[in-house]
């Protein structure tokens, strides 16, 4: 039998897998790790504590399993997108905090490069949008503001990443710096159609070229580790940002298939195979991960910036519960929300509408209003922004002559929550289809390992791991539905209004 190493480095936590070659579970390690907010809508990470909890939990998860380094087949990286590292390249030190997706400080820059008139440039090469979620603009933020950074530049010392470049160099004792096609394509910086960094982009958004990782297809034997890290050297053979890894884990390696992720936010794919489709209807087109052989891939995607996160807020701001486990009990504490609406837009509102200024507001409060009703308002806003996700893609797929997703395939933390996924459903009047083993994204992770090594001949022999653990069917009227999603709605226009 031979065993994957699945690194799953999040946004709140890293992980660490071990899998076999049936695709199941050995041994799982997690730990947390500090969230910085030095300002409202700033967001940043010890980049130094990502990699020391994710190879820690890597030691751990190989020690629950009962193996050695040697036992590996391959490692494979699936990890937070968007989020930027700056290192020297020489010494190999962080000259910053990474900063996290999540961040909106970079919205005064994005403007200013929207009025440059910019933004065609940008939709068309990458398929993106000018926003600060992405991390072109993460990049020349820290080399305007940030001395060190601005100088290691200066010096041809600098090194950016996403975090997956900056654990392959952690790993490799600092000899690989690379990424793959799906971080990269998350840039701002990647032409989806020439395949490679754009030198217009650089130019244009004032950005060294030096100072990026070379790009590699998702399933590619990147390098070893170095053998102090695990005991011996492994290879490291897959890399996918974790969104691409989580369809790559739910067998969504052919058209039409879509999933939700539902974890710090949500994020909601649908493959569209080797055609890289542009949306009129608010998503972003994206790379997929491909396996070995296939031609290059490609999805829609939407995403929402604050789903789990959330329920970490009812725990640590609103003090709500005292873990995150407690919410499903408090929510079905009541039988509905009692009318009240929360639009968690912490930090603005993502896909479909793009609104950095809105924030966060409840409507909808009364007398008889209590922490429950909150509570459950709060689960209930991350299905509705799936919904409006969903309800956009189908606009995008009927526009290019296609169908409308039929069922909706779930996985990451609060897909456990059968409330929510219940609630998902009525509200999308389509099945929802969880998975035996939820942990998709480091799945697809060690699959993309898998296949570079020479583990499975190609997606088809993986094809039968994938197993249905519940299939929700929506019960709710379609008329009630529609009244609902009517609401939320008119809820998310007063967010943005404010």
């Amino acid at each position: 039998m031979s065993f994957l190493l699945a690194l799953d480095q999040g946004t709140s936590s890293s992980r660490s897998i071990v899998f076999d070659d049936q695709g199941r579970i050995r041994a799982h390690a997690q730990r947390e790790f500090r969230q910085h907010f030095p300002q409202p809508g700033w967001v940043e990470h010890d980049p130094l504590e990502i990699w020391q909890t994710q190879r820690d939990t890597a030691r751990e998860a190989l020690a629950q399993a009962g193996l050695a380094a040697r036992d590996l087949r391959a490692i494979g990286i699936a990890n937070q997108r968007e989020t930027t590292v700056v290192w020297n390249r020489r010494t190999g030190a962080p000259l910053h905090r990474a900063i996290v997706w999540q961040d909106r400080r970079t919205e005064p820059l994005c403007a200013r490069w929207r009025a440059a008139g910019l933004e065609p440039l940008v939709r068309e090469r990458t398929g993106l949008r000018l926003d600060p979620y992405f991390s072109a603009s993460k990049l020349r933020w820290l080399i305007d503001e940030v001395p060190a950074v601005r100088e290691a530049a200066a010096r041809g010392e600098l090194a950016f990443g996403t975090v997956d470049s900056w654990l392959l160099w952690q790993l490799t004792g600092g000899r690989v710096h690379a990424t793959d096609v799906t971080n990269a394509s998350r840039t701002l910086l990647y032409s989806l159609q020439a395949g490679g960094w754009d030198a217009e982009l650089l130019q244009g958004l004032d950005l060294p070229a030096e100072a990026l990782p070379a790009v590699h297809p998702s399933s590619h034997l990147f390098g070893e580790t170095e053998a102090e890290v695990l005991g011996a050297p492994v290879p490291v053979a897959g890399i996918a940002g974790d969104q691409q890894a989580a369809l790559f884990g739910q067998a969504g390696w052919t058209p039409g298939i879509a999933k939700n992720t539902y974890g710090t936010g949500c994020f909601l794919l649908m493959h569209t195979g080797a055609q890289a489709r542009p949306s009129q209807h608010g998503l972003l087109t994206t790379a997929a991960a491909a396996a070995p052989g296939q031609p290059p891939q490609f999805a829609l995607e939407g995403s929402v910036f604050i789903g789990g996160a959330v329920v970490q807020w009812l725990r640590d701001g609103l003090r709500a519960i005292r873990a995150s486990s407690e919410v499903q009990a408090l929510a079905e504490s009541v039988p509905d929300a009692g009318g009240v609406m929360f639009v968690p837009a912490f930090t603005g509102l993502g896909a479909p509408y793009w609104d950095p200024d809105a924030r966060g507001t409840v409507v909808g409060l009364t007398r008889g209003s209590t922490v429950a009703h909150i509570a459950r308002a709060a689960l209930e806003s991350i299905a509705f922004q799936s919904a409006a996700l969903l309800q956009a893609m189908g606009q995008d797929a009927l526009a290019a002559g296609g169908t409308p997703v039929s069922e909706l395939r779930v996985d990451g933390g609060a897909s456990v929550n059968d409330l929510l996924m219940q609630f998902q459903a009525d509200l999308l009047g389509i099945p929802v289809v969880r998975p035996a083993v939820v942990e998709t994204t480091a799945l697809g992770a060690a699959y993309l390992a898998g296949l570079a090594t020479g583990l499975w001949s190609g997606p088809s022999a993986l094809a039968a791991q994938w197993q249905v653990e519940r299939r929700f069917e929506p019960t709710l009227p379609r008329d009630q539905a529609e009244e609902r999603l009517a609401r939320w709605a008119r809820a998310v226009r007063q967010a943005r209004a404010g």
